[in-house]
């Protein structure tokens, strides 16, 4: 049971560490910010300079500029997968006559979320452009609080339209800019979010179908083995009636890949499917990812700039046209871009 034991504090602390990132993200000096800038700082004592900076460079690549890495772990992570679901889990799946459209159902979900990574992937995300900028600036009214007119992109030398922002891995300002995504090496943007926000609800579905047909597969071999109702000896001598710690170790034991693959999918389906369930919150209340972040910074001790004004501002968001009409918003883009879009 110790392997058990170790297996499951591996899993919970890979929960806790998602949960942690996830509430620290918003934060601009947050303390997981600090942490990393504090650890770096003393690491840098013992580290010679030479490896920091072929290090700093490294992640400065792989993290600042557009980069194919995490797209090609992407692909090889479904790969091993569906190679091995393929391999251990349909074939004997088809041998226990389990119904085939159950079977298929991953193939299937795998099919849709990789055309909607496809098209997320390579489609223009609404880059702002000297031939678009005249027009996209008339597609939503600044909120006078966290979008300001007459502020100017100092790179690209442009007054940013109202949910636009500047994205320092592409080098570009982006209209109605969601976040940059490592796995998909883009921008998710006006043009683009629905696009993603489909890929993440078939990738999420994907995930579920897997875990659903491995766990079918394992309790189905439990049952027809009447395991469960046996009984074990313990190093003493004793005897005991065969428990869950015992039945997961059992099939650990059995069937070694298939129980960590069976691990992984359900821990995948956890984190996909909570940040499933915060993009549809945002898609419900048409915010985008920068404007949530951005927003649970501003508080009373936030003016504007050109005013010194003594009264406490709060932020409002001014673009909720109700579900409907945000979901529409997302799905069809507003006229103005539409028309630059063909």
């Amino acid at each position: 049971m110790d392997f058990l034991t170790l297996f499951l504090a591996y899993l919970c602390s890979l929960l806790a560490l998602t949960a942690l990132l996830c509430f620290c993200s918003g934060r601009r000096e947050s303390f997981l910010a600090r942490s990393i800038t504090r650890a770096s700082q003393v690491l840098s004592l013992v580290i010679p300079t030479q490896l920091q900076r072929v290090t700093h460079r490294a992640l400065h690549r792989l993290f600042h500029t557009r980069s194919s890495l995490f797209v090609v772990l992407h692909v090889a992570l479904q790969a091993a997968v569906f190679g091995e679901y393929t391999w251990e889990v349909f074939g004997s799946c088809w041998e226990l006559h389990f119904p085939l459209l159950l079977l298929l159902l991953p193939y299937l979900l795998l099919a849709g979320n990789m055309c909607c990574f496809l098209l997320c992937s390579r489609a223009n995300p609404g880059v702002i452009t000297k031939s678009n900028h005249a027009s996209l600036v008339q597609v939503y009214a600044y909120d006078g609080v966290m979008f300001q007119r007459g502020t100017v992109c100092p790179t690209c030398s442009m007054e940013k339209p109202a949910r636009s922002k500047h994205c320092r891995v592409c080098r570009v300002c982006v209209h109605r800019f969601d976040h940059h995504c490592v796995w998909l090496n883009n921008c998710v943007g006006a043009s683009n979010t629905s696009c993603f926000l489909l890929y993440l609800l078939a990738l999420t579905a994907t995930a579920a179908a897997l875990a659903a047909n491995t766990a079918a597969l394992l309790l189905h071999v439990l049952l027809v083995s009447s395991l469960s109702h046996s009984t074990y000896l313990d190093p003493q001598g004793r005897e005991h009636p065969v428990d869950i710690p015992f039945l997961v170790q059992h099939l650990f034991l059995t069937f070694p890949r298939i129980v960590f693959m069976l691990g992984f999918v359900v821990l995948l389906t956890l984190i996909l499917g909570g940040y499933s369930s915060f993009c549809l919150y945002l898609a419900f209340t048409n915010q985008t990812t920068n404007e949530w972040c951005k927003s649970r910074r501003f508080g009373g001790s936030h003016h504007l700039p050109p005013q010194p004004c003594d009264r406490q501002l709060v932020y409002k968001n001014i673009y909720s046209k109700g579900i409907w009409g945000n979901l529409k918003e997302i799905f069809r883009p507003p006229a103005a871009l539409e028309r630059k879009k063909k």
